[in-house]
Formats: structure tokens, C-alpha cells, sequence
């Protein structure tokens, strides 16, 4: 060990003692301590030992672990209430023959199955008394309301099910003859159905007046029209669409009068529709469908697929959308400071001028481009483009006027229409109740049942 005489840096630091370092001065401490924290820098890294490489990541301070959340919802199969319970127990061994006693669940197995259900037919006997004193006979007065409709043989349970059968379950009037027939061990002629069915459309009518009203009264309302045909004769059905409301209505005019007397000819709220011009005659604010669009768009991508020109068309329209979209959700958040009533106005004027800056090189008789008529048709309904930039509740496309006819076209193509004035009545009423009921995540059958009963006989 060196001597406290010796110079500062000179210290052999291999051996050292405690007294040896008392009689150091500061100086000559810390210039030791520097030495052994070199050398122990130097063995570090001989080892191995130094700082770890980038693409390690530093170990996590461990956390205490904390008790798991029992949850309120459990992601397996529920079990339902048993109706019946079957106890198998094993009375003897297998192997020995021992008889056994006691035992415990080893496990539960469900099977769900359903039972031919056949109808119950109740017989009202009505007899009649004469009363000697007054020299009358007496019959009694029979009060079936809540049970059937009129005259009908028919109950109001049954009348539900039927309706829901050809208007939710999509089923054709022979298709629910077989199956009351089968599971209800009831025989009904296909007339009797048919009668049922306008019964209830008949007392359904107040209530499709109401889903008219809502209609009409609702700040924003979609539209569509399809094809049907009555007595082979073709025509239109016509469908007014909400959130919460489905409303059909036939004529076999496709003539802007139609949309009119469906919606009102002061209808002043803002009507989602496809670029058909039969709803040009409103004045009201208008939004046509995106979805539309897009799909023009996609096949003229496909009838050029070599033509860059055309597809950095296409996409800048399809850019242009998409920010205004973005910009809906971010007003529909609520979130941003930007979504003023103002703001909401001044960003659908520089959506519009971005999509007419895109779309009016195009247009024109004199031009060629294979983008010219999706170009006018741009620029003819620019206006009606982007209203739901500036009312973000409004959707950008048509899609609830077209789920609402998609089961009308299925039907169509099936039974090919119907076949009387007195036929279609009865489709677009149950129609319009039906969807709504099911919109509104309201039971159909049982709605069916308590409008009937209310207004039975």
C-alpha cells in the first residue's frame, strides 16, 4: 500500500488497509475512487456485463397481482330451466354385481327438443231458457272479445302466428298450411289462411295510419321503390323508411305524384334517396345515397382496369368522401371544437368545391372521358352530396329504404306478386307493421295478439 507521501494517481489500489486510508486526503480518495470504478467498468464489460443491446427491453418493475373481477357476463352456453328432470343412477356394478348405494352429480347433459303441439278447440254451447212470465226465450249473449276477430273460427293466437309466418318467416300460404298442419295437427284451407291474413291487415289499418304520421314527421326519411306486379300487372311498391318505422305503400305508377302522397307534398325535413328524379319535385333538403355512387364508381373501375387516368380519378373522389365521413364521426363525438353549426357549413361548401374542382374537367357533351357521366351526374346533385357533412345525424347512403324492400324483392321473385287490389292492401300493410314491430325489438306475435285483442270483434 502506498504511503500518504505518495504523489496523487500513483496509489496502488490492489492493497489497501482501513488505516492506511485514514491518513489520505480527500484529493487522493476520490482519485482512487475514479480508479476502481474504472476497473470495475473494464471487468464489466470482459464479462459481458455491461449495458444490455437496444433490441433488449428493460425488464418490468413486478406489480402486486390483484384479485380477478368476477364478471356479470360469463361467454358460455347458459343453461336453460329444465321442464323435465330424468335421474339416471347406477343400481348395481358393472364388473361385481355389488349393489350400490349414495352417490353424487357427476355431470348434467341437456337435449332441447319441441313437442307436436296440437290446437286447442274450445266449443261454446249457448243455450237458450224461456221466462214464463214475461213469455220470451232468454239465449244469452256471447262475449268472445280477446279471443277471435268477427265470425272467425280461427283465434287470435293463431291468427298472430299465421301472419308472422308469411311476413317474417317469408313463408308461402301453402308452406304455413303444412306447417300448422304438422306441428298443430290442424287442417286449414288456403282460403281460410288468405281470410285470416286480410283480417288482419284490416285491423291493422289504424296503426298503419299511425307508422304513416311517424313517417312523415320524422326529421330525416329514406326512400325507395321497387318493382312488384298485381294480376300480372306491373307496378311499384314504394317504401318510406326511418330508424324506427317501415311504411309501404303500391300503385303501379313510379311517377314523382306517388312520393307525394306517401310523404306529403309539404314534407319539409331532409329525404335520403338513390339519383332517381322522381324525388327532384321536393324542395326540401335532399342527401343521395353514397353507396350508389361508390358502386358506379367501382364499375367503371372495372370497365377501364388499365386506365390510370380513370383510377386516380376514382380514388380522389373516394379520398374526398372519406375525410367527409371522418369528419361526421368527429362531429358525432363531439369532442372537437370544430363542429359548430357554422364550422358544420363552412366544411360542406369545401367538400363540395373539391368534388366539383374533380368532376368538371369531365363534363360536357364534346368530352370522351369514361368518367363523363358519373362526372355530370356529380355536378347535377352536388348540393344534395354531402347534407350530412352539415347534419351529422343524416346518413350518407340509402341503405334502410334498401333493407326494408329486399324481403319484398325476395317475395317477388318467388310468388311473383299478388294477385288483387285486396292482396296487395293486405302485403304492404302487414309488411309496414311487421318490419316495424321487428325494428323496434318488439316481439311481432305478441304485438299482433294485443292489437287484435284490442280491436276484437
Amino acid at each position: 500500500m502506498s504511503t500518504p507521501n505518495t504523489p496523487s494517481g500513483s496509489h496502488d489500489i490492489s492493497v489497501f488497509d482501513r488505516s492506511a486510508l485514514e491518513q489520505l486526503s480527500k484529493d487522493e480518495l476520490i482519485d482512487i475512487i475514479l480508479q476502481l470504478l474504472k476497473r470495475v467498468d473494464a471487468l464489466e464489460k470482459q464479462l459481458g456485463k455491461g449495458d444490455p443491446p437496444s433490441f433488449v427491453r428493460a425488464n418490468r418493475p413486478e406489480r402486486q397481482k390483484k384479485e380477478r373481477k368476477k364478471r356479470n357476463l360469463h361467454f358460455c352456453r347458459k343453461r336453460d330451466k329444465p321442464t323435465i328432470t330424468d335421474i339416471h343412477v347406477p343400481g348395481a356394478c358393472p364388473d361385481c354385481g355389488r349393489t350400490l348405494h349414495g352417490g353424487w352429480l357427476a355431470y348434467r347433459r341437456q337435449v332441447i327438443d319441441i313437442i307436436p303441439a296440437p290446437v286447442e278447440v274450445t266449443e261454446h254451447e249457448v243455450y237458450g231458457r224461456y221466462c214464463g212470465v214475461c213469455g220470451k226465450n232468454v239465449v244469452p249473449r256471447l262475449d268472445l272479445s280477446g279471443e277471435v276477430v268477427g265470425a272467425h273460427r280461427v283465434g287470435i293466437r293463431l291468427m298472430s302466428l299465421i301472419a308472422y309466418l308469411k311476413e317474417v318467416a317469408r313463408m308461402t300460404v301453402r308452406t304455413i298450411q303444412h306447417f300448422i298442419k304438422v306441428m298443430h295437427q290442424v287442417h286449414l284451407s288456403v282460403g281460410e289462411i288468405v281470410k285470416v291474413l286480410r283480417a288482419v291487415a284490416n285491423k291493422g289499418k289504424e296503426t298503419y295510419q299511425g307508422l304513416l304520421k311517424q313517417v312523415q314527421t320524422s326529421p330525416y326519411v329514406h326512400a325507395d321503390e321497387t318493382g312488384w306486379r298485381e294480376d300480372g300487372q306491373n307496378g311499384y311498391l314504394w317504401v318510406a323508411a326511418t330508424p324506427t318505422v317501415r311504411c309501404f305503400v303500391h300503385k303501379k305508377s313510379r311517377a314523382g305524384e306517388v312520393a307525394e302522397e306517401l310523404l306529403g307534398k309539404d314534407f319539409d325535413k331532409i329525404l335520403i334517396t338513390d339519383f332517381y328524379g322522381g324525388y327532384n319535385r321536393f324542395a326540401c333538403r335532399k342527401q343521395k345515397c353514397w353507396a350508389h355512387l361508390l358502386r358506379d364508381l367501382h364499375k367503371l373501375r372495372l370497365s377501364a382496369p388499365e386506365n390510370e387516368a380513370v383510377s386516380g380519378w376514382i380514388d380522389a373522389v373516394k379520398n374526398i368522401y372519406e375525410m367527409s365521413k371522418g369528419y361526421q364521426k368527429e362531429c358525432q363525438n363531439g369532442k372537437s371544437l370544430r363542429c359548430g353549426v357554422f364550422d358544420r357549413q363552412r366544411m360542406r361548401r369545401q367538400f363540395e368545391a373539391d368534388l366539383q374542382a374533380l368532376a368538371e374537367p369531365y363534363t360536357g357533351k364534346q368530352n370522351d372521358a369514361p368518367q363523363r357521366i358519373l362526372a355530370e351526374r356529380i355536378v347535377n346533385f352536388l348540393p344534395e352530396l354531402f347534407t350530412f357533412v352539415e347534419f351529422p345525424d343524416v346518413p350518407s347512403e340509402n341503405n334502410a329504404a334498401e333493407r326494408a324492400v329486399r324481403p319484398a324483392v325476395i317475395a317477388r321473385k318467388v310468388c311473383g306478386g299478388t294477385r288483387s287490389e285486396q292482396g296487395s292492401s293486405t302485403k304492404i300493410i302487414l309488411m309496414s307493421i311487421m318490419q316495424t314491430w321487428k325494428l323496434q325489438g318488439l316481439d311481432p306475435i305478441a304485438e299482433c295478439q294485443a292489437m287484435l285483442a284490442a280491436h276484437s270483434p
